[in-house]
């Protein structure tokens, strides 16, 4: 299986745009979505310094816009992707570039919300004095336990070895005068501390935009940050993704449904490089791909075909497949197995992990074409559990 991942800001480096510019198609699309932010990216990624692609407000723009046109090179007819990625995934601002890949919202939505958020982030960064420091290594119950004692937030989980801390640069300073033991620390150069309550002011901005866009189910499996779960609702795809401004990211749990769907090969959209090397150290045995430059996309085209499979979602537009949001054992709701029909949001059943019990959702109601599991059987993430044919469309 195949997924393909976007990363999140600070994968940026000046100029990394210059090559993959000199594609006149590239470039149009590029300059398209640049006019639909309102910013010019392509000077921003040719001739702009490291300060100021590290702006928030010009940083995340620039990562989903190239993420966007990049698909479009990797996959010329994109309909072809559908029958090849498995399943997608971003990192932070990259959860709008791969919401936007699985067609849960268009690229021009994309690139409003992503202008927005980054303004909206930047402005809740200037409010008070706030900072993230990585520490790499320690134990991970340690680590966890140092955070939370001098009140910061665990701000993204990255996997092993790999925790971001984020608080008030007085916390981060009394962190760093008493860290956690076998642990090294690493401040990072950004405006403030992303995915903690210190950015509730940007979530209130973008989820009143959110209200107007229109959304579909995405035509892929996308997992989530919040918990790695798998989302097959548009409407849930956008929620997650505004909430997710001030809530830590959780890439591990990301790559723990990677791992639970049997991925064998995962590729990362430009600026590539930090999600394909956290995967290298977490899922051993999985091939990676950072496409980093246009000469490499005949590569990447090869590496799709190699790990390429088709999804199991399948939607058309008489009925709505609803999915396994994570793995475990399907218990169905005993009033959802005997109805006629279902009302919008009614329970059809729950799915039972060793760490959680996740219900699962009729969010547009319906009647029940078919049921594809049944009471007590094991499912993976993604997996359909019932085609419902919609009251609502």
């Amino acid at each position: 299986m195949l997924v393909i991942v976007a990363p999140g800001q600070g994968a940026q480096t000046p100029g990394f745009l210059t090559p993959w510019l000199a594609d006149p198609v590239f470039r149009q699309r590029f300059e398209w979505l640049s006019t639909v932010a309102g910013i010019d990216l392509v000077e921003h990624g040719t001739n702009s310094d490291a300060e100021t692609i590290r702006a928030t407000e010009i940083a995340q723009p620039l990562l989903v816009a190239t993420g966007l046109v990049a698909a479009l090179e990797l996959f010329p007819h994109p309909a072809d992707a559908f029958g090849r990625v498995g399943a997608v995934a971003g990192h932070s601002v990259g959860e709008l570039t791969a919401a936007a890949g699985a067609r849960a919202i268009t690229a021009e939505q994309a690139m409003v919300l992503v202008r927005e958020r980054g303004q909206a982030m930047a402005k809740a960064a200037a409010a008070t004095p706030t900072g993230m420091t990585a520490v790499l290594g320690g134990d991970r119950d340690e680590v966890l336990a140092a955070i939370a004692k001098h009140g910061l937030t665990a701000a993204n989980d990255n996997g092993p070895g790999q925790i971001v801390a984020a608080g008030t640069m007085e916390q981060l300073a009394a962190f760093a005068e008493e860290p956690p033991a076998k642990a090294r620390l690493r401040p990072l150069a950004v405006a403030g501390a992303f995915h903690t309550e210190h950015m509730s002011p940007a979530v209130d901005h973008v989820k009143h935009l959110a209200r107007a866009v229109s959304t579909h189910d995405p035509r892929t499996l996308v997992i989530s940050n919040r918990d790695g779960e798998i989302v097959h609702d548009g409407p849930e795809v956008l929620k997650r993704i505004v909430g997710q401004i001030a809530q830590p990211v959780r890439w591990d749990l990301c790559m723990d449904t990677m791992r639970d769907l049997g991925v064998t090969g995962i590729l990362e959209m430009p600026p590539a490089g930090t999600l394909t090397g956290i995967a290298k150290r977490a899922l051993k045995g999985v091939e990676t791909f950072a496409l980093t430059t246009p000469d490499q996309l005949d590569d990447a085209r090869a590496f799709v075909e190699k790990h390429g499979d088709p999804s199991p979602v399948d939607s058309t537009p008489t009925w709505r497949l609803i999915v396994s949001p994570i793995k475990g054992t399907w218990h169905v709701d005993a009033q959802a197995a005997t109805a006629e029909s279902l009302g919008m949001n009614a329970s059809l059943g729950a799915v039972a992990s060793l760490r959680d019990r996740t219900p699962v959702l009729a969010p547009h109601g319906g009647t029940v074409v078919e049921w594809l599991v049944e009471d007590g059987d094991l499912v993976s993430p993604g997996q359909p559990l019932v085609r419902l044919h919609p009251s609502v469309a």
